[in-house]
């Protein structure tokens, strides 16, 4: 790991310390505002030009469907490439995609179905993005500063999902959802640059992955499930996101129809779990190579879980708001226990694939999580759909334990 400045050479900073991994967080911090920004305008255009819900659920499901389908395939090309060129690739693609986005809004076309398949495209940007990116993380800083990396990419990820809607919401109303647009396709000048950038080595895969991309997605597999603590860590992490992450879908109806409050209640929820998420995020850069791994994300999954019940309870703004922002913390900080374990007991040669599923799983099957709170909280009401994702997280979080005991030990 290179010098750098002397705050970044020990504790929640240490990635900062390797000037490669300084570039490309510099440079993804600013993209990821116009990113945000975007998100935003899309949806809110979608919304404007159909007048109707079941398209603004359609186009962030397009955005990701790729994920579950393209993932495992993703993490082959990672395994078999190097990750810094594919990570070039796909901010490249996302950045065409971003300026094509503005040129439709610019050009006057009213069509929905362009935004759509951009929409679906992006998220094949993103289904190839996620592996080889978490993965080029380890490659600059190593299995040491490894969580340092990743806590930081999260907490850089929650603290603009803060800063963006609140610009695009200003760009929004003063120039329209063509400057959003615009706006993230110049940003990604400033990740580009970083990478661009950085002194990295041609890389190969050590015993790189051959045989037909079937083979290599098998070969991950068969790992993952042959190894307890991997199979473990994939498993709650499933649990977690098709039963836990669903409250986020449910904040607009608990905001209205059970808090009997309006669109800014909405926003303060919001900022309410990126805040935690934010909090979360450099609790974990700071402390969690001090804690055995394993141990902390079987417990983060407990809590999650009786957070999401608790979140069915109060009727009064302020408990929800202090929920909400533990919530945030834990779903972080057992994101990052999630990507770490998984990258460190991985063979080098398969970390590309086992972070595929890890992609697949926390990200591809979310839509499946929406789908289902949206069924239950439309047939039974929200709370019932909270009791329901709760219950199954905890105990799906000690079902795992006792199948798995060697996963709370886990380093």
């Amino acid at each position: 790991m290179t010098a750098g400045p002397a705050f970044a050479r020990s504790g929640p900073f240490m990635a900062l310390a390797n000037r490669n991994f300084r570039l490309f967080f510099t440079g993804q911090l600013i993209s990821l505002i116009g990113i945000w920004m975007q998100q935003v305008a899309l949806s809110w255009l979608v919304l404007e030009r159909t007048d109707s819900a079941w398209y603004v659920g359609l186009v962030n499901a397009l955005d990701a469907l790729p994920v579950l389908l393209l993932a495992l395939y993703a993490g082959v090309v990672a395994d078999r490439m190097s990750r810094w060129r594919l990570v070039i690739i796909t901010k490249l693609c996302s950045m065409a995609l971003a300026l094509t986005l503005a040129g439709l809004v610019f050009s006057g076309s009213t069509a929905v179905w362009p935004i759509m398949v951009i929409a679906a495209l992006f998220g094949v940007a993103n289904a190839f993005d996620i592996p080889a990116r978490h993965t080029l993380f380890g490659d600059l800083v190593g299995k040491e500063g490894l969580i340092s990396a990743l806590a930081l990419n999260s907490a850089s990820f929650n603290s603009t999902r803060i800063i963006g809607p609140v610009i695009a919401g200003f760009v929004l109303s003063a120039a329209g959802a063509g400057w959003c647009f615009l706006i993230n396709g110049v940003s990604y000048i400033a990740v580009l640059w970083g990478l661009f950038a950085m002194d990295v080595p041609p890389h190969t895969a050590p015993g790189g992955p051959r045989g037909s991309a079937w083979e290599n997605i098998m070969e991950g597999l068969r790992h993952v499930w042959s190894e307890p603590r991997t199979r473990g860590v994939v498993v709650l992490t499933t649990i977690l996101t098709v039963f836990g992450s669903q409250f986020l879908v449910l904040l607009p109806v608990i905001a209205r129809d059970e808090l009997g409050r309006g669109a800014q209640a909405y926003g303060w929820m919001m900022a309410a779990v990126g805040l935690g998420a934010l909090a979360g995020a450099l609790w974990v850069a700071s402390y969690g190579r001090r804690i055995p791994r394993g141990r902390l994300m079987v417990r983060t999954s407990l809590t999650f879980g009786v957070l999401v019940l608790l979140l069915a309870v109060p009727r009064s703004i302020g408990l929800v708001l202090l929920i909400l922002t533990g919530a945030g913390f834990v779903m972080i900080a057992n994101g990052a226990m999630a990507n770490t374990l998984l990258q460190t007991l991985s063979p080098e040669r398969l970390r590309g694939r086992v972070v595929s599923v890890y992609a697949l799983v926390a990200v591809g099957m979310a839509p499946l999580g929406a789908l289902e709170a949206g069924t239950v909280a439309e047939r039974f009401g929200a709370p019932v759909a909270l009791v329901v994702g709760g219950t199954i997280c905890v105990i799906g979080a000690l079902i795992v334990l006792w199948k798995t005991p060697e996963l709370g030990v886990a380093t």
